[in-house]
């Protein structure tokens, strides 16, 4: 009984994921990753740039003492 609701899991999901979901075409996902590339890159220059401020803003701060 257990066997074949996995096997009828498995079937229906073969069919969903072949004649229902749509996947994105090749234009579309060169698009997304290049967007994703650019975002990622801007948040890493923000990132670094605060750890840059952090780090000189302690470095004067320890200087004090």
């Amino acid at each position: 009984m257990a066997d074949n609701k996995v096997v009828t899991y498995i079937q229906e999901s073969y069919d969903e994921l072949m004649h229902k979901v749509s996947w994105p075409s090749w234009s579309e996902l060169q698009g997304s990753a290049i967007v994703v590339s650019v975002a990622s890159l801007i948040i890493a220059i923000i990132v670094f740039a605060m750890d840059e401020v952090f780090r000189n803003i302690l470095i004067q701060f320890y200087k004090l003492f």
